[in-house]
């Protein structure tokens, strides 16, 4: 089934409301989360609802927890996110970076002990929108590992999502390059388990050793490991990611000497650039133009299925196709927003 972004946003806005959030925090988790169904990452979109509500019977989100400051130094800002929201932690964060930036050329910005982050490409897309550069490192801590070293086959790393963000040109949009450090991110195994798939190449190793597509391996009492992608290089990005955000921030990396209750809690080193204060912005944007038509002139053998895109392009073509149709989602993964919407006290004529 399809849904239309409007209904996704009451029903997130909705249980964020009936579980605690203020109307200012609702508004920005849910809009995160169907940005996400909109751009095409439905493993941070509305389904994270089923998980969150699991985290708040546990106390491993706390609702309008407020952005703590540890460090407000120059051109350094770190911040805690005390396990609330991270889509609200880090919106706020990110802000206060963007102004910095303006005002000293370049700001790095840490967050530590945040409940899931969510999608970090908006993120390096808030930055680009106020004329930002932007890189980005996330780790995950007190989660079991999920992706195993290049050669291995146990979890050692969390997914280690990483982004670069510019902003857009005269011609095209912003360069929005955002993936996790694994093949897939965890969220779309849950995605495609519940819709009954199987992905298109192996992208878990299961505890014997042996390479597999099926999604559901990740979810067994003695789950597989997701693999990093690009073999030796994802690997090795996927540890910088451990490293920079884990110890930077202050957060701790995943190695076992800490603590884990099996709640994603992001830790992010960031950098917020302003471009003006390295180069004129009309030769930015003209070099940008330049580089990109160069890259999409290159021959392809299939343009109509398989187009050359810039980073961030796939996600603005599918915004405009699902705020048009609709998101598809799973029946199996619906019941589970529903059933969970409804224990919280949202009310049933919201899904009729």
């Amino acid at each position: 089934m399809r849904y239309s972004k409007e209904l996704l946003y009451k029903v997130g806005h909705a249980f964020l409301r009936a579980t605690g959030s203020n109307e200012a925090e609702a508004r920005i988790v849910a809009e995160h989360m169907v940005e996400a169904n909109l751009k095409g990452h439905d493993s941070h979109g509305v389904g994270m609802i089923g998980m969150y509500t699991n985290y708040l019977k546990k106390g491993q989100i706390k609702p309008n927890a407020p952005l703590g400051v540890i460090k407000d130094k120059g051109a350094v800002l770190q911040f805690n996110g005390n396990l609330g929201y991270g889509q609200r932690i880090g919106y706020e964060a990110t802000h206060r970076a963007i102004d910095r930036a303006k005002e000293t050329g370049i700001c790095m910005y840490t967050i530590a002990q945040s409940c899931h982050l969510g999608r970090i490409g908006t993120y390096g897309e808030m930055a680009a929108e106020a004329g930002m550069v932007s890189v980005h490192f996330v780790n995950v801590n007190e989660f079991h590992p999920l992706v195993a070293p290049y050669c291995g086959s146990e979890a050692r790393f969390g997914t280690n999502p990483f982004c670069v963000a510019m902003p857009a040109t005269d011609e095209y949009g912003p360069f929005i390059l955002d993936f996790a450090t694994s093949i897939v991110a965890m969220g779309k195994t849950r995605v495609a388990m519940l819709a009954h798939k199987k992905f298109d190449e192996p992208v878990i190793v299961d505890p014997e050793g042996n390479l597999t597509n099926d999604p559901g391996v990740m979810w067994n009492d003695h789950p597989g490991a997701l693999l990093a992608f690009a073999k030796h290089k994802g690997s090795g990005l996927c540890f910088a990611c451990e490293l920079m955000a884990g110890i930077l921030s202050r957060g701790h990396t995943i190695q076992p000497g800490h603590p884990r209750n099996d709640s994603i809690v992001n830790n992010m080193t960031a950098f917020v650039i302003d471009p003006a204060a390295l180069c004129d912005l009309d030769f930015m944007k003209s070099e940008m133009d330049a580089m990109i038509d160069y890259v999409k002139s290159s021959h392809m053998a299939d343009p109509v299925n398989h187009p050359i895109l810039m980073p961030g392009e796939i996600e603005r073509l599918r915004k405009e196709e699902r705020s048009a149709k609709g998101v598809e989602i799973a029946d199996d993964e619906w019941n589970v927003i529903k059933k969970t919407c409804l224990q919280a006290g949202v009310e049933p004529g919201l899904f009729e």
